[in-house]
């Protein structure tokens, strides 16, 4: 291998200027032939309806630009020794670090197309499933990928490499320390690769996790975003989603069928009650056409528990056919049934005698 020899000056920096033209010839030669492959293959690319490839020859651009460039130094310097002197060191921590952004735009490419396939999907719950592992699988497979690259670059340095083979010897009482430390990590990583497995849950879900409703926002190895109605973002553990009970409100689809409760007097006829909640359903836009009930569940001696039960096709009409309903039957109840609402008052018209006479008294 060509060494740099101080005694030599005139000579060597002769070598050393040639190293430095072959150096820029190749760099230019390179960027010059990427430029021309690359706009011929995207012209192709945009000649076709989908745009799929677009997407990933956008994503893989600059990794394929730069591993040019060390590919053509990489052959120069095969030709020019004081060129290789110089590039090799250098090169050995360059090849698995362009090899793992490589690696890692392809990863961010495919998962590109994905995503941009599912804006086709009419099913809601399919997409909704497909978006979960996509994003749990192309984080993990991110992270593979950078612990993988930063282990190769660590084994190119000499003193490192040896650390590694002195672990590797050892490779049981190693893996039961990391084990033991890195306990919660895994946990969370054997979590996440769970949910996107048996998908107890799926981005866009609807869920109540610890007295929290709302929805999936989004979901990393570690942990996941519940975004409530109110706008407040809930970080939830992953691994509690495997070992907690919780409510999963959209598992198959958002239909649904939801409660309003109304407490009456116990005078109350529910007959009309029933006739007018059938009338005021089957008008509204947002009813699904499923259920519709009257149902008295509770009884005590003051008041009684009417439960009208109706579905939508989505939670969010649920819920406004709910409120719709709720302000109908009381408004109507006023109107209508007045006796049937509950009243506790106490009306003295003019002072009772007792109160009287023990006023006068004092």
């Amino acid at each position: 291998m060509y060494r740099f020899d101080p005694r030599n000056w005139a000579i060597q920096w002769e070598e050393l200027g040639v190293a430095a033209i072959a150096l820029i010839l190749a760099v230019l030669v390179a960027y010059a032939a990427f430029r021309v492959i690359y706009a011929v293959v995207l012209r192709i690319a945009r000649q076709s309806e989908n745009q799929a490839d677009d997407l990933i020859l956008k994503r893989i651009r600059n990794p394929i630009k730069w591993s040019a460039i060390a590919i053509a130094v990489t052959l120069a310097a095969q030709a020019v020794p004081a060129l290789e002197a110089l590039w090799e060191p250098v090169a050995t921590l360059i090849r698995p670090l362009l090899l793992g952004w490589i690696a890692y735009a392809a990863v961010r490419a495919f998962t590109a197309v994905l995503e941009y396939r599912l804006d086709a999907s009419a099913d809601p719950v399919a997409t909704r499933s497909r978006r979960t592992r996509i994003a749990i699988l192309s984080r993990t497979a991110t992270v593979a990928i950078i612990v993988i690259t930063v282990g190769l670059v660590l084994f190119t340095i000499p003193a490192v490499k040896n650390i590694g083979a002195t672990l590797l010897a050892s490779a049981g009482l190693a893996a039961l320390a990391v084990g033991a430390a890195a306990q919660p990590a895994l946990k969370s990583l054997i979590a996440g690769m769970q949910i996107a497995i048996t998908e107890p849950l799926r981005l866009g879900d609807l869920v109540v996790i610890d007295g929290h409703t709302g929805r999936v926002e989004e979901i990393h190895m570690a942990y996941l975003i519940v975004r409530t109605w109110d706008e407040r973002a809930v970080i939830v553990p992953t691994a509690q989603v495997l070992e907690q009970s919780f409510e999963n409100w959209s598992r198959r689809n958002e239909k649904l069928t939801g409660p309003v409760f109304l407490h009456l007097d116990p005078v109350t006829d529910i007959a009309p009650i029933r006739a007018e909640v059938e009338r005021f359903v089957a008008a509204h836009p947002l009813w699904d056409g499923r259920t519709v009930q009257t149902l008295m569940t509770e009884a005590f001696p003051e008041s009684v528990q009417v439960r009208l039960s109706v579905s939508s096709s989505t939670i969010g009409d649920l819920f406004t056919l709910r409120c719709d309903l709720r302000e109908h039957m009381l408004d109507w109840l006023r109107t209508n049934l007045p006796d049937a609402l509950i009243r506790h008052r106490l009306e003295v018209p003019g002072g009772h005698p007792k109160a009287d006479e023990v006023g006068g008294a004092a």
